[in-house]
This record gives C-alpha cells, sequence and structure tokens, in this order.
C-alpha cells in the first residue's frame, strides 16, 4: 500500500494524512483494464461511452474518465450539468452527454460554450437550442431521447420521427444521437425478458422509420451495463456503461466471461481497543451485548462516511485475509469490532471493509443485499470526507 504525500496548510504545517482515519483506494489502472475489456467484447464497430456520473459512482469523475479514455472509451455520459463541466475544467475534450433533462435557457447556453450535448426530450429544448446556437453562430450537438418502456426521460417513442425530422430540419442544431434506456434488461434467463424485447421492438420501429425516411439520427444507442453484457444484439452503435466499468456486473448471471477488476477498496483503520467482561451492551440501544470476555475494536468510519447504518450487526471486515464482525449499532463516525478471535488486530492497524485484502474480498453486493438496495447505490453513497486516493493495484 502506498502512502500519498500529506498537503500542506497555509502556515506550513501538513494537514492530517489521509490514511489518518479511513479512506477509499481507487485502482485507475483497474478501470483502463475494464474499459479494454469491454471494448473488446462490443459488436464490431460499436463504441463504448464511460458513464461517470455521480462522481465516476463514487471513485472520482475525472480520473475514471481519463482511464478509461485510456482504456478506448470514446465519450462520457454525465447526469448533471455541472458534472460536464467538471470534465471540461478538468482538460478533458472528448464528447459530453448529458443524460439529464436540461431545460432552461441558461443551461442549455453553458453547454453551447462548453460543448457539451444536452439530452432532448421535447421540441421545446430543440427550439431553444436553435435559437442559443444561431445566436452563436455556431453549431449545437445534441441527442434525442425516446421513452421506450422506462416512463421516464425521453419522448414517446411514436413520436421519434416526426422529431428526428424537426430537430434535422434546424439549421444550428446537430442531431448526434437518438437513444433509449432498458428499464430490465439484468433480469434473469438467458435470454431477453418480455420488458427488453418490447423496447428493443419499440427502438427498432423508430430506427426503420428513420431509414425509410432517408434521416440520419446520428449515433443509436440502448445498452447500459447489463444489456452490454447480455447479447451483442442490444449494441448498435455505441453502449453506456457504468457499473461494469468500476469492476462489478450488474447481475450475477452476467458477464462471467468478461475479467472485470473492482477498482475500488474501502479501508479505515482502528482507533481504540479495549478488552470488556460477559454482559457488556455495545453502541447505542445496546443491540449486541457480549456473551463471553470480548476484546472490542472501535474503527473510525460510520454512517456519515458511507457505511449504512442497516449493516449493524451484520457487517464484516477484514484483515490480513480474515473476516472480523462488526457488533453493535454503527454510528454517525465509528464503528465497533468483535476482534476476540483476531488477536493479532492492533490499535492503529488497517480493516478493509469493501474490496480485497489477501485472499478474500468483500464485494457492494454483500452490503446491498442485506440493505435491500442494489451495489450501485453502494458505491455512489460514500460521502466526500473520505479521501480517495490511487493506488497501482488492489494490494498496493
Amino acid at each position: 500500500m502506498t502512502d500519498a504525500s500529506p498537503a500542506i496548510t497555509p502556515t506550513g504545517q501538513p494537514w492530517p494524512h489521509p490514511r489518518q482515519r479511513a479512506w477509499i483506494e481507487v485502482c485507475e489502472a483497474a478501470v483502463q483494464a475494464n474499459a479494454r475489456s469491454l471494448c473488446r467484447s462490443l459488436a464490431p464497430g460499436c463504441s463504448l461511452m464511460a458513464v461517470v456520473k455521480a462522481d465516476g459512482y463514487g471513485h472520482g469523475a475525472v480520473p475514471v474518465a481519463r482511464a478509461a479514455a485510456a482504456g478506448g472509451a470514446s465519450c462520457f455520459g454525465v447526469a448533471t450539468l455541472q458534472e460536464g463541466l467538471e470534465l471540461r475544467q478538468a482538460g478533458l475534450r472528448q464528447p459530453v452527454l448529458v443524460l439529464g433533462n436540461l431545460t432552461q435557457p441558461d443551461e442549455l447556453r453553458t453547454c453551447l460554450h462548453w460543448q457539451l450535448m444536452p439530452t432532448l426530450s421535447s421540441m421545446r429544448e430543440a427550439l431553444l437550442c436553435q435559437n442559443l446556437a444561431a445566436g452563436s453562430g455556431r453549431a449545437m450537438a445534441v441527442q434525442l431521447k425516446l421513452d421506450t418502456g422506462m416512463a421516464r426521460l425521453g419522448a414517446p417513442w411514436q413520436e421519434g420521427p416526426r422529431l428526428v425530422e424537426a430537430i434535422t430540419a434546424l439549421e444550428a442544431v446537430t442531431l448526434a444521437g437518438v437513444y433509449s434506456h432498458l428499464a430490465d434488461a439484468d433480469a434473469p434467463g438467458p435470454g431477453l425478458d418480455p420488458l427488453t424485447q418490447q423496447q428493443q421492438q419499440r427502438f427498432e420501429a423508430v430506427l426503420t422509420a428513420l431509414q425509410e425516411g432517408g434521416l440520419a439520427g446520428g449515433c443509436r444507442h440502448l445498452a447500459n451495463s447489463a444489456a452490454t453484457l447480455r447479447t451483442p444484439r442490444l449494441h448498435y452503435d455505441m453502449v453506456r456503461v457504468g457499473l461494469a466499468l468500476y469492476g462489478h456486473r450488474p447481475a450475477q448471471h452476467l458477464g462471467g466471461d468478461l475479467p472485470l477488476q473492482p477498482a475500488m477498496q474501502v479501508r479505515a483503520r482502528v482507533s481504540l481497543i479495549r478488552e470488556v467482561p460477559a454482559g457488556v451492551g455495545v453502541s447505542y440501544g445496546h443491540r449486541f451485548t457480549t456473551q463471553r470476555p470480548s476484546r472490542l475494536a472501535v474503527v473510525s468510519i460510520g454512517y456519515a462516511d458511507g457505511v449504512p447504518r442497516l449493516l449493524s450487526n451484520r457487517l464484516e471486515v477484514l484483515h490480513h485475509g480474515r473476516r472480523i464482525p462488526q457488533v453493535g449499532a454503527i454510528t454517525m463516525d465509528q464503528l465497533v469490532l468483535d476482534a476476540t478471535d483476531a488477536p493479532e488486530l492492533e490499535q492503529g492497524a488497517v480493516v478493509t471493509l469493501l474490496g480485497r485484502d489477501g485472499d478474500a474480498r468483500i464485494e457492494p453486493l454483500a452490503w446491498s443485499d442485506p440493505c435491500g438496495t442494489i451495489p450501485w447505490e453502494i458505491l455512489c453513497g460514500f460521502k466526500h470526507r473520505l479521501p480517495r486516493l490511487p493506488v497501482q493495484g488492489p494490494g498496493s
């Protein structure tokens, strides 16, 4: 494990070391390798969009975007205008699609200035883009989203051909793509589930109408991570990959033949070891009581950092490959381990909450299943008071 140099305060004194309490390690080489593996798995002529919204799924948007580009990603997807600006201000010049709905003139004017592609769900935004771009003297690239079954963003798919024709006729607007989003691509089973089949049929109906009408809709894309891993039939001109880029499969039955490498490790330091007798209640509400003389280890990480309180008494951590159970209620800044059977664990030792330690690994799924949620939410839930530190590899 390599240590980053501590930052220096205005008075010349070092800040606390980034590994003083708790931190996240991000392996950019893993992101790059995942992007390369994904690119190799795509249908001929299909390109990879690296989805780096939500601060790169908690990994850090700018470093993972650079790593993904080095691995072959040709463009980026973000959810908000600010996320797109962060990439541009960091010097990234690849195409960026804002997947969220931008409806205000100031938002679209910012897209024009920074060359970000807004997603259009109606003709109203298209006309706003036309007016803004015409006044600036340069064309504005946009993409049209169609709702084929999510009932979220996007124009009704039946209006697709009419909207493409109308947007194409705008002199200052360039239609760079037409896309939709799948609602159930990670459904179990070897083939496509009925909903995904229906959504693809609707998307295909629009594409066929465009071809028959001689309309060029630009880049066609439909697949998220699950659809990308499920079948090349859903790849089209581009795929939008988020979770798989960071080394995790969206479902256990998908992508088993693809060598994905998890890019995140969450680690924290033991701040105190205490010996207590049997019958001692631990943490708020005494939701755990020792059944024997016990050795308790206090670890400096809690729900304010992104460790769900729902994992209380269900979490495990790793130390030198050994699993150590967490006990009692997880609190805002700390949690407690029962280290009775881990005598080697001492004050100052580092434990792994997510990621690899020795030959053992804890995946986000080990957190999301007990919490009744999904790995996406776990990865995106880590707060920014946890430093993101680059490492060369999972064990470095």
